[in-house]
């Protein structure tokens, strides 16, 4: 990725993996954004929970994450990966 962003030794530690299947599994209930910190997502996640919606777009998100390269991942998500 061509960009002048540095992972940042103070992000925390999480785990690729566990931030995808929790979108694949609990994506409808926010968990993944939770997990990696986005509470206002996560927030709204919980609120239209009862409308499927949340849960498809974490099936996705979760699938995306799986997908994507490491260092991508951190830069984007402002985190370090667990190994």
């Amino acid at each position: 990725m061509e960009n002048n962003v540095q992972i940042n030794e103070q992000w925390p530690v999480k785990s690729k993996t566990a931030a995808g299947l929790f979108g694949i599994f609990l994506g409808g209930l926010g968990i993944h954004k939770f997990y990696l910190h986005k509470i206002g997502m996560g927030i709204l996640y919980l609120v239209f929970c009862l409308t499927g919606i949340p849960a498809i777009v974490g099936l996705i998100e979760g699938i995306i994450y799986l997908c994507t390269d490491d260092e991508t991942f951190q830069l984007k998500h402002h985190v370090r990966i667990k190994h």
